[in-house]
């Protein structure tokens, strides 16, 4: 909504939350958000044409597209548990627009949602809806954006995709939608599906992408076993002009909002449309997912002599990836809370990422573990530690002074490299001993 109001001076964009907090938080000098390149757009436009408010009913009635972001959860609970996407923020909206809106609306989902979420939207703004009362078009719109490069994918993006419904109405809004983006984006950048069509693409445009992280990953242990060298391979492999040299890094695994729920949700899809087998193959990339977190975990016990009971060990970033602050379904959730099961002494250091977040993410609410700590620096975290291990490719990671680090340790002194972005070769001549992903 910030890129809109910047490249569409002319329009008045509005984004609300009902929570009072929130709201504040980016009406203030310190947005909840970390995002590079955000907070300057932000106070360009703020107060011209973009606004935040917590007056939901307002906008409705004052606008005439309305951008449906809402969160959609995995479900936790009944069927589809651990699997589903939970739409009850989707209908709560719906229930909302059908009950203020004064006139017909296009509503753009911009939220991940399940194939059908639409016909689901507009049956709920039918039913509540007066008689002879407007009819509304639902588009949808997802976002392909990354975290980190956010603005970066908004002012040039490989495509902006709309599905809507092969209507009169449903062609108007269509284009209405598209005329906005143009203002920016090369119209052949523009994909026009219809609903269906869209609502899949973002879960299988994720699918793919996650699918392959996993497959390089399988790869890392076995050139671990055979003293292959997995980033020589993923650049022999990325030359070929069919495979392409993208998501070819192999790491301690990924996270984020989207990528396991996007997957889980694909999976309860095709067991709900009876396709079982193509259910087991999409599930397994997560569960490799899963499997190189452990593994990483139980790679650093083995090598600390099959034990890391009271030793401290360092964890290097805990937000999911570099220049975010995000921490959904980050690899060092799992990778720290294997090493508290093991009774290691874990200390944690993230330059955007709060103590008290990484103790909710890792811990659950109200709850606390002496055995977890946070550090304000890398350094700090390292001084005393039996082993660092670097979790988030953060830029800073690249650069730190290692002979201080390595002084500050007792010996031998371990690294182990989850990101593969240190110089292992100097690390192992100041006397540490590295191990890396896939080396």
């Amino acid at each position: 909504m910030a890129m809109i109001a910047m490249k569409a001076p002319e329009i008045t964009v509005t984004v609300v939350d009902m929570n009072v907090a929130r709201i504040a938080a980016w009406n203030s000098d310190v947005l909840p958000v970390y995002e590079p390149g955000l907070d300057e757009i932000v106070r360009q436009c703020r107060g011209k044409n973009l606004f935040f408010s917590t007056d939901v009913r307002g906008a409705i009635r004052d606008s005439a597209l309305i951008f449906v972001a809402v969160n959609t959860p995995t479900k936790t609970y009944g069927v589809g548990a651990g699997r589903a996407a939970d739409l009850r923020y989707i209908e709560s909206v719906a229930r909302t627009i059908a009950e203020v809106a004064n006139g017909p609306k296009i509503i753009v989902e911009k939220s991940t949602i399940p194939v059908k979420t639409a016909e689901t939207i507009k049956d709920i703004l039918a039913a509540n809806s007066p008689v002879g009362g407007p009819v509304h078009e639902v588009l949808s719109n997802p976002e392909f954006l990354a975290e980190g490069t956010a603005i970066a994918d908004l002012t040039a993006p490989d495509r902006v995709l709309i599905g809507g419904e092969r209507t009169p109405g449903g062609e108007v809004a269509i284009q209405t939608l598209a005329g906005i983006y143009a203002r920016w984006v090369p119209r052949e950048r523009i994909i026009t599906t219809n609903l269906w069509s869209s609502e899949l693409s973002k879960l299988v445009a994720n699918a793919f992408l996650a699918q392959r992280i996993s497959s390089i990953n399988s790869i890392s242990a076995l050139c671990e076993a055979t003293g292959a060298d997995v980033d020589e391979v993923a650049n022999a492999i990325g030359k070929d002009s069919r495979i392409g040299p993208k998501f070819l890094k192999a790491s301690v695994g990924f996270g984020g909002s989207c990528f396991q729920k996007d997957i889980l949700n694909l999976v309860y899809l095709c067991e709900h449309f009876g396709l079982p087998e193509v259910a087991s193959y999409w599930e397994h990339v997560v569960r490799m997912n899963d499997w190189q977190k452990k593994r990483f975990a139980s790679k650093i016990v083995r090598t600390l002599f099959n034990t890391v009971a009271d030793k401290k060990i360092a964890v290097l970033g805990f937000a999911f990836k570099k220049d975010t602050n995000d921490t959904r379904e980050s690899a060092a959730i799992s990778v720290v809370r294997d090493l508290l099961s093991e009774q290691a002494r874990v200390i944690v250091y993230d330059p955007k990422v709060s103590a008290d977040e990484i103790r909710r993410d890792v811990l659950g609410a109200e709850v606390t573990n002496p055995r977890l700590s946070t550090a304000g620096t890398a350094y700090e975290a390292a001084a005393g530690a039996h082993a660092i291990a670097v979790v988030t490719e953060w830029d800073e990671f690249k650069t730190l002074d290692f002979e201080r680090l390595y002084a500050a340790m007792p010996k031998p002194a371990f690294i182990f490299d989850g990101r593969n972005i240190l110089p292992a070769g100097r690390l192992r001549e100041i006397g540490f001993r590295v191990f890396s992903i896939g080396r």
